[in-house]
């Protein structure tokens, strides 16, 4: 391997190399994101003879509650995530650091450090989906054939979720190290799996057990097992920058100490997204029961667009710090602004779907649930100003990651969505209803912004400006 291959993150013109690591992670994001909402068409979809009516005496159909259960589901989800994705961020900062200097020794302790934390964060997982699952999910008050979906789908996904933390980490150390091509095939591969699997397993096809809401959780499982696998076989075979020996494994405290100062405050910042779900699904379920519908809706949707936000970010992050580590300056900063370009460009469209097309949106959930449209149009278009806002405050949020800054990320998260979003929605519920509990969206956006200037001023001044530009 020639010297320009091994450090191409220090050498290639920025945009080539922004583009070149982003745009992979962007792709394989946005399949991730499109069988998430593939997830949710399907089991929209589910029928069943059984009649429940809301308060109102409005038809609630199946499609409606499971598509609530996934809801339901997900603020734990984001927990067994945030887990996973966190230590991964710690990972990926310091392995993308310690090959800037030049210390494979490190840079191959970290990554195995990474996996057997993973395999530790699973331990985790499995304790909350074997004792928790039901009470998870009648704690934000779901009743009825909504519990029994959230419940079942959540038991799943918790109980096998090794596959997933082993399929972020190998996926990461190949992003790590620069080669985002190939983390792109395992999250493809996954995905396109995981969205073949969805209808066969949901509603019993070609010879396949009739398994609904159970479906769609064997389903993204079984996808996930596969892009571990390849995951595995990449970095043994196309990843010289580290050798994975567990034979000479030993727990390094320094290491876990340098992956969770950055990791830390990652998990936490993601975490956080588990709390503000959690109370909003709550919030939702008082006003009405088919707001948690729309609610859950919205956050497929908007996956879409933040999933490519999220892989321009993780290419940005090894980008920052193995510049920082190599004392590059100038390289640092015009990744951060080139990044602003295009994450912004990301972020308008959604801002235009949202306005424009929220109907259209909101209609390929077909649960036959006229309330999940007359809820959801005003809905979409009024979180959909956010948009506006948020491509800056993610993509600073990595540069503070980068930095080993990533308590500023995670502060910045908490006022978001805890001290600001939640308290919102409550008061705006309490006094203006459910059409205005919408707007604690766009507010807490604002709110991000203003903490996210004050502390890139604060590390500019402090980190970015003392740093010597080696580069000439």
């Amino acid at each position: 391997m020639s010297n320009t291959e091994e450090n191409k993150m220090g050498t290639m013109p920025i945009p080539k190399l922004l583009l070149s690591m982003a745009v992979p992670l962007m792709i394989s994001n946005l399949v991730q994101a499109l069988y998430n909402i593939v997830d949710s068409i399907f089991v929209s979809r589910i029928t069943t003879d059984e009649v429940i009516l809301d308060a109102e005496g409005n038809l609630i159909s199946a499609g409606t509650d499971a598509i609530s259960a996934l809801g339901l589901s997900f603020p734990i989800q984001i927990i067994i995530i945030a887990l996973g994705m966190g230590t991964s961020v710690g990972v990926s900062s310091l392995l993308s650091r310690s090959l800037g200097e030049g210390n494979r020794e490190k840079a191959n302790s970290t990554a195995m450090h990474g996996v057997v934390l993973m395999a530790l964060s699973y331990i985790i997982c499995l304790m909350i989906g074997v004792f928790f699952a039901d009470d998870l999910i009648a704690g934000q008050g779901a009743t009825g054939r909504t519990l029994e979906y959230g419940t079942t789908y959540l038991r799943i996904v918790c109980c096998l979720s090794i596959a997933v933390y082993m399929e972020i980490m190998f996926e990461r150390l190949l992003q790590s190290t620069g080669r985002s091509a190939l983390a792109m095939i395992p999250q493809i591969t996954g995905a396109l799996i995981n969205v073949c699997m969805d209808p066969v397993l949901i509603f019993g096809l070609f010879g396949a057990p009739k398994l609904g809401v159970a479906g769609a959780a064997y389903a993204t499982v079984f996808g996930q097992s596969v892009a571990t696998i390849l995951g595995i076989v990449l970095n043994v075979k196309k990843n010289p920058d580290i050798h994975l020996d567990f034979r000479k494994f030993r727990f390094e405290e320094d290491v876990i100490k340098d992956i969770y100062v950055v990791g830390a405050p990652a998990i936490a910042l993601q975490a956080v997204g588990s709390v503000m779900n959690y109370g909003m699904n709550s919030i939702l379920l008082g006003l009405n029961q088919a707001a948690v519908a729309v609610f859950t809706v919205y956050y497929k949707l908007q996956s879409f667009f933040f999933m490519p936000m999220f892989g321009l970010n993780n290419a940005l992050v090894p980008i920052v710090a193995y510049n920082y580590g190599a004392k590059k300056k100038s390289r640092m900063n015009a990744a951060h602004k080139l990044s602003l370009v295009y994450g912004f460009c990301i972020l308008l469209l959604a801002f235009l779907a949202f306005e424009f097309c929220p109907k259209f949106l909101l209609n390929i959930f077909d649960t036959g649930d006229a309330s999940l449209v007359s809820i959801g149009v005003p809905a979409l278009r009024v979180i959909g100003v956010h948009f506006l806002i948020a491509w800056y405050c993610i993509l600073t949020g990595g540069v503070f990651q980068a930095l080993g800054n990533g308590v500023y990320s995670m502060f910045c998260s908490l006022s978001r969505q805890l001290v600001v979003l939640l308290p919102a929605a409550y008061l705006l519920a309490r006094f203006g209803g459910l059409d205005a509990v919408w707007w604690s969206f766009p507010i807490a956006e604002v709110a991000s912004l203003a903490i996210t200037l004050y502390f890139y001023a604060r590390i500019h001044k402090n980190v970015i400006a003392k740093l010597p530009d080696s580069e000439a």
